[in-house]
């Protein structure tokens, strides 16, 4: 506080205005400065009426507004020359001069001063705080603001929320409504953004009825975020209802309703609203580009992404790496090309996310030495373009290249730990996998969900339960989040380590947490493997009641468990559910369980047909499943005609060959029998000795 200034009634400060420190107005350009030192020069004998202190509170809000942090310290001057420090709204002008240009410990001093707590005061310091990122701060006020009002906990809830505690935002907003205070339009939007990541659809309907019953769903911004919550909570009937009663509507709110649709693979729907869209915006185009990417639909991602350049708008980072990663994911060489060239052309490959991601597609369609060479132009500060390098070499199988790049990495973060493990267990090196895990905790890098994935992998592909609880216990102790995959990599080793007991009871621990099928699949898959077909489809009924989308792998593991339990009326009705239902289309695999379900159980005819009905032709093991099916049950014709098929896939297919002489012997027919014995010995086929991996 300024103290030596003698107090004159004409300042020469007020004559110096900085520079773009007007008010616009419709009836003067005379800004609160320019006002408050006319009404001080008119004013020398009386500083105390009310014209005065209104000059001053609206000099200080001009300066507030504008951060003109010298000129609102010398009207503090001014004020405790005057003997208005004591003055309630000029304290509190003052607090919000402090506050706002970011002043915080002079703002607490007046804060401090107050003879008593003023609601207002407090609501500025609460605002302040929050601003200036000192959450607890806020709070400790808000907790000791009297007579609280809706700026009050409209502060603290928006505080919360943009610091994304959401729960403690919900909190405060349920305080608010036993206090009975009622909120506004700028309240409930902040409470339905922290309910988008805590409740679900019933919490969104109950906030929709409480919009309606204040009657402030005509705010756009609400409409907004409520149509936002309907979409995260995959209610887009109602979403799209919600949509359709939108008096008004900007780009924000068309995008969430496009975005839902896009997120949802509902792309028809999409491309629908979105040639209504008045005036589209990059993030417009970027949705529905990504909307077709989703559903791996790259040439309709491209013409979109051509239409939106002919209308002028430029592509954004976000959609240049969605582009060419899925390039990379479809393994379309020639347009990922085209995009590294419009990268080059953009000035994006500059940015290290972009570089690695190019080095990533370049690896992902085979061009390794593509890879490198971009590694080597790009610039070698980048940790991500090592590790996209990296994992390069891994998935081209390289796992030697990939080791000495990363033994010359300067500086190495969880991921290119995590890559290079993830490699050595991918690549049946659990040993080395686990060895390397071992040297990344004595380096002090603490691994996160991704490495205890593949460590848990590495575990089970060895069997080693002892080494499997260390695991477990490794991730409760320090605290790594157990998403779905890790949970499901937990499942699998103690089931593959023979430990199924427990693989339930970490299943069933955290059954009701799960948002994907991933820890069911390892769960249905681990009892399938030891044979409880019983328990199995008791939980697989359960998966079926649940909002969780199934994929291929469960119905590996359902068909499995029919298979060995001789379910064949459940296994044929489950494959049918495959298609008709989940929409989940059947691969060899699950044809292969099909052909093993209905061989086992004697209905050889139907099992060729189901090999004739599939859309791809049948490898080694399916026909190898129905020459063993036919051997079983005593089938000479068809064993016959799978050997044949077999054979002309692999000509020197020893196993097959035995399979059918025993067919023949078993029939009685020794001279066939003999003559493919005979076959054998001329072709020099020779049988391998078995050996047991057990000591």
């Amino acid at each position: 506080m300024i103290k030596s200034l003698q107090f004159k009634p004409s300042i020469p400060f007020l004559a110096l205005k900085p520079p773009n420190l007007k008010c616009v107005s419709g009836i003067s350009s005379e800004t609160p400065l320019d006002h408050f030192h006319s009404v001080l020069n008119s004013q020398k004998a009386n500083l105390h009426n009310s014209d005065y202190e209104l000059a001053l509170v609206s000099a200080l809000r001009y300066c507030s507004a504008h951060i003109a942090v010298s000129q609102g310290q010398q009207i503090h001057s001014l004020i405790f020359k005057s003997g208005l420090e004591s003055n309630t709204f000029i304290q509190n002008s003052l607090i919000n001069l402090y506050a706002k240009c970011g002043l915080i410990s002079q703002a607490k001093s007046m804060f401090d001063s107050c003879s008593t707590l003023d609601p207002v005061a407090c609501n500025i310091m609460i605002s302040g705080y929050i601003r200036n990122d000192r959450l607890n701060d806020a709070r400790e006020v808000f907790d000791k603001t009297p007579s609280k009002c809706c700026v009050s906990y409209t502060s603290m809830i928006m505080g919360f929320a943009q610091n994304d505690c959401w729960r403690e935002a919900l909190e405060v907003f349920r305080d608010m409504r036993i206090s009975g205070v009622i909120p506004n339009e700028v309240t409930l939007a902040s409470v339905i953004s922290s309910s988008v990541h805590l409740g679900g659809i019933w919490e969104c309907r109950m906030l929709h009825g409480l919009v309606i019953k204040l009657m402030i769903d005509g705010f756009v911004i609400i409409s907004t975020n409520l149509l936002n919550m309907y979409c995260v909570c995959s209610s887009l009937v109602e979403a799209r209802s919600l949509f359709d009663e939108m008096k008004e509507r900007n780009i924000v709110s068309w995008n969430v309703m496009l975005n839902g649709f896009a997120k949802a693979g509902l792309v028809e729907l999409a491309r629908e609203l979105f040639e209504r869209i008045p005036s589209k915006d990059v993030v417009s185009w970027g949705t529905m580009i990504d909307g077709y990417l989703q559903v791996e639909r790259l040439s309709e991602a491209l013409t979109m992404y051509r239409s939106m350049l002919r209308d002028g708008i430029a592509p954004n980072d976000v959609m240049i790496v969605d582009l060419i990663s899925a390039c990379g994911r479809a393994m379309a060489f020639g347009e990922g090309l085209q995009i590294h060239s419009i990268i080059v052309k953009a000035g994006f490959d500059c940015y290290d996310f972009i570089q690695a991601t190019i080095i990533h597609f370049y690896a992902a369609c085979g061009r390794i030495n593509l890879a490198r060479l971009q590694f080597e132009l790009g610039i070698k500060d980048h940790i991500a373009s090592w590790n996209a390098l990296i994992a390069g070499f891994i998935r081209n199988g390289m796992i030697e290249d990939a080791r000495q790049l990363f033994n010359n990495m300067q500086k190495r973060d969880v991921y290119s730990w995590s890559a290079m493990i993830s490699g050595y267990a991918q690549n049946e090196q659990p040993n080395m996998a686990l060895e390397l895990f071992h040297g990344m905790v004595d380096a002090g890098v603490k691994p996160n969900e991704i490495t205890m994935v593949s460590v848990l992998c590495a575990i089970a592909s060895l069997g080693t339960l002892k080494e499997g609880r260390w695991a477990h216990e490794y991730v409760l102790n320090n605290s790594i989040t157990l998403n779905d995959n890790l949970s499901a990599a937990i499942i699998d080793m103690y089931a593959k380590c023979g430990s199924i007991n427990t693989a339930l009871e970490v299943f069933y621990h955290i059954r009701d947490r799960t948002t994907s099928v991933s820890p069911w699949n390892a769960i249905i898959c681990g009892l399938a493997m030891h044979g409880d077909a019983n328990l199995t489809l008791k939980i697989y009924s359960d998966l079926e009641k649940r909002n969780i989308k199934l994929n291929s792998i469960t119905f590996i593991g359902v068909l499995s468990t029919c298979c060995h339990a001789g379910l064949v009326d459940l296994g044929e009705r489950y494959f049918k559910s495959m298609k008709s239902v989940y929409n989940v289309e059947p691969d060899l695999k699950h044809y292969g369980c099909m052909v093993d379900l209905l061989g086992r159980a004697g209905r050889l005819e139907d099992a060729e047909e189901v090999i004739r009905s599939m859309p791809m032709k049948a490898d080694v093991v399916i026909w190898g499943t129905l020459l063993a099916a036919s051997r079983i049950h005593g089938n000479v014709e068809v064993g016959e005609r799978a050997a044949k098929s077999l054979a002309g896939l692999q000509p020197s297919h020893g196993p097959s060959r035995v399979l059918l002489s025993n067919i023949y012997a078993d029939a009685g027919r020794w001279e066939d029998a003999f003559s493919i014995r005979k076959e054998m010995r001329d072709c020099g086929m020779k049988r391998l000795p078995g050996f047991s991996g057990v000591v």
